[in-house]
């Protein structure tokens, strides 16, 4: 009667329990659930948005009244941007104050006499920018929301993945790489990635100039053929996938597959290559034989099956391990001991 008696006290602190620890994670998974902003909601509007008590005057009527701005107006009218500011072009409509903010506190009393009066003085006619959202203050995820309230869903469709990016974490904003009144070309030229690339990544930079390296420095190749600085699925902002389709866009002839294959090497290219560059030739991460004695015990060969058959053979020094096994990444033909050694 005692053991009945504690087993049910038993059962029922078991119960409780177990109904707790329910009760907790239901309420957690509620919180997880539930979206707070990180500042006030006003805040963070009038911060993105701009001054609620303006109004949207056009960017015809903001540059009539302002002439400071009538470079950046050259070169925007040029770009694609610019393009957007046409009705007809049937594209979704850009002006200066979709970046910008309302604009009719900052043109407020800029009437066709003020800007006559200053023309008259040699005067440029200056707005109010302090009315406008002040983009450069902006935190760096500010700073991307402006562009992305567009770019997430019409001409870049890529940067779907931009929050969840390396770049984004890092609080790297759209501004650092594009310059919207910079120039009539928006985008950034490949050959002038790595240059703007170089400005974060120190350490990658140094590897480009070791004796070993793929050649950006001499505008061959591009940052941008390997890695999407927009983000994506794949490690280290790579375009593909995994690092052998990465690498086998311009090196297809190690694609494969072979009918004798280097094991595990041919799913990772780094495994035995550094991408950037090295101090050893083809871009290897040791020199040969070393770095194939990491895997592979040596041998010496005085014969055409590499067996040892003299006295001579057990006094050679190692040589390039690729010097007999040239076609080390994979082969279709058996050596000619009729395994697959990868000599031919």
């Amino acid at each position: 009667m005692v053991n009945e008696t504690v087993r049910r006290r038993h059962s029922l602190t078991y119960f409780v329990v177990f109904s707790i620890a329910m009760a907790l994670i239901a309420s957690g998974c509620n919180t997880l659930k539930g979206s707070k902003a990180i500042r006030p909601i006003k805040e963070y509007e009038n911060m993105i948005i701009g001054r609620f008590d303006a109004d949207y005057v056009g960017t015809a009527n903001c540059l009539s009244a302002c002439h400071e701005h009538d470079r950046l107006k050259q070169d925007f009218d040029a770009s694609t941007m610019g393009a957007q500011l046409k009705q007809e072009s049937g594209l979704p409509l850009v002006d200066c104050e979709s970046c910008h903010g309302p604009g009719s506190i900052a043109i407020q009393g800029l009437t066709a006499e003020v800007v006559k009066q200053n023309s008259q003085k040699g005067m440029k006619t200056k707005c109010d920018a302090n009315a406008l959202i002040n983009l450069k203050l902006l935190p760096a995820p500010a700073q991307s929301l402006i562009c992305l309230k567009c770019h997430t869903a019409n001409a870049t469709f890529n940067l779907h993945n931009w929050s969840a990016s390396t770049h984004s974490i890092n609080d790297v904003s759209c501004f650092n790489c594009h310059h919207v009144h910079g120039s009539p070309d928006l985008k950034v030229k490949p050959i002038k990635t790595g240059r703007m690339c170089f400005e974060c990544h120190k350490a990658t930079q140094v590897e480009f100039v070791l004796p070993s390296h793929h050649p950006l420095n001499e505008g061959r190749i591009f940052c941008t053929d390997c890695h999407d600085a927009h983000g994506g699925s794949a490690n280290k902002l790579l375009r593909k996938e995994t690092i052998k389709e990465t690498c086998t866009q311009c090196h297809p002839e190690k694609r494969g597959p072979f009918s004798y294959e280097h094991a595990d090497v041919m799913e990772d290219c780094l495994t035995c290559h550094s991408p950037h560059g090295t101090v050893n030739n083809n871009l290897l991460v040791a020199r040969e034989p070393f770095l194939c004695l990491q895997c592979h015990e040596g041998h010496r060969i005085t014969s055409r099956t590499g067996g040892n058959t003299s006295a001579e053979s057990r006094r050679a020094f190692y040589s390039r391990c690729t010097d007999c096994h040239s076609r080390i990444h994979g082969t279709d033909l058996p050596s000619a001991s009729g395994k697959g050694r990868f000599t031919q």
